[in-house]
């Protein structure tokens, strides 16, 4: 239970931290270009392997702690962080295929997606 609601925290968390890094940056550049989003996915990418290395190199983080990190905070913040570090995980075995096929995947279904999510919204 302990650990739900410490993902749950850290999750609030990535969200305002999201929330608010967008809103700011997008303020800051403005224009129809989403530079809040970008922002908090590069900052996010970033981050989440800065952490990752230093967990794994420095400091002793059980599993537990990473689920609260990577999960709750990261998670939420922005799971761009997520797909890139899986894709550069592929890349750094060698499993090029696996990983441009992860990339492209993800990318062309979610746009299509967005769209048919978009088209049902709007029928509803």
């Amino acid at each position: 239970m302990t650990k739900l609601l410490l993902m749950a925290v850290a999750g609030g968390a990535g969200t305002l931290s999201r929330y608010f890094l967008g809103g700011i940056v997008q303020k800051l550049y403005g224009g129809p270009f989403p530079w809040g989003t970008f922002a908090v996915n590069i900052s996010g990418t970033f981050l989440f392997g800065l952490v990752w290395a230093i967990a794994e190199t420095r400091l002793a983080f059980g599993s537990e702690a990473r689920a609260v990190v990577f999960i709750g905070f990261f998670g939420a913040f922005t799971t761009f962080s997520t797909l890139m570090f899986e894709s550069g995980e592929l890349l750094r075995d060698s499993q090029w295929a696996l990983a441009l096929g992860n990339l492209a995947l993800q990318n062309v279904t979610g746009i299509i997606f967005l769209f048919l999510g978009l088209a049902l919204g709007r029928l509803l």
